[in-house]
């Protein structure tokens, strides 16, 4: 899987096209591009880590090959298209955690079918270099993949997979009936307000109504963990607004 409005183009990675490409320096968010990035899909097995400072909520992911409706659990980086807010002007990332798709980067992966997947890379990321001796090569003279080649893969390979344990856990969510469609607001000192809508999360009032043995079966289950991660994580969006709050002023007293 790969993040559309980050990969500048995104081309599978082949030994033929690129045996002599390398990494000249580790990606970082601000090289990266990473600023005008407001949100990011997030697996099921990261919610615990990603809740304690994103915000999680559940955006549409089109339809399955059945025609039912899918979501899909997002961090949020920012309150508005292209506005990153864990990217401060100056600073480093404002979370001690990376989601998983943003640390892979500039590698994904696609699938082809239900069987099989390919490596992607990002060929317009400024980091890569062509030929000499400099950087980390992604193949060897055989071409086999290189060490740092296969530890991207293998991270690569499991992110795949728990996107298909994240969606039978919205799946799960849904056929519960236990989204709704929710808007933040907020207003800035300057009266100016913020919307944010189009996501979906927990309605608290038709958990509150699941019967007992429901409740049992989420908690033996792991919902019932993923849910709690979601919940204690919308506190974070009046946190986004006060770092946007942070950000007017110090245009201002620029």
């Amino acid at each position: 899987m790969i993040i559309p409005q980050l990969f500048k183009k995104p081309v599978a990675l082949d030994f033929n096209t690129h045996r002599d490409l390398r990494m000249g320096t580790a990606p970082d968010p601000r090289s990266a591009g990473m600023g005008q990035l407001n949100s990011v899909f997030v697996a099921a097995v990261e919610l615990g880590d990603v809740c304690v400072d994103y915000p999680i909520v559940f955006v549409n992911a089109g339809n399955d090959p059945q025609g039912k409706p899918q979501v899909a659990p997002i961090a949020v980086l920012g309150l508005s298209e292209g506005e990153n807010l864990f990217l401060g002007a100056d600073g480093p990332w404002r979370a001690a955690y990376l989601p998983a798709l943003l640390r892979a980067y500039p590698f994904g992966i696609a699938r082809v079918d239900d069987n099989r997947a390919v490596v992607v890379v990002d060929e317009g990321w400024s980091g890569w270099l062509r030929g000499g001796e400099a950087g980390v090569a992604m193949f060897q003279a055989d071409g086999q993949p290189s060490p740092d080649l296969a530890e991207a893969r293998d991270q690569l390979e499991k992110i795949d997979q728990e996107v298909q344990r994240t969606r039978w856990f919205c799946n799960t969510l849904m056929e519960a009936g236990l989204l709704s469609g929710m808007r933040f607001e907020a207003t800035m000192p300057d009266g100016q307000a913020v919307k944010v809508e189009g996501f979906q999360a927990l309605d608290e009032a038709k958990f509150a109504e699941l019967p007992d043995a429901k409740i049992v079966e989420f908690h033996r289950s792991g919902v019932l963990a993923l849910i709690h991660a979601h919940q204690i994580s919308l506190r974070h969006m009046r946190k986004l607004v006060e770092w946007r709050v942070q950000g007017l002023q110090a245009q201002a007293a620029a």
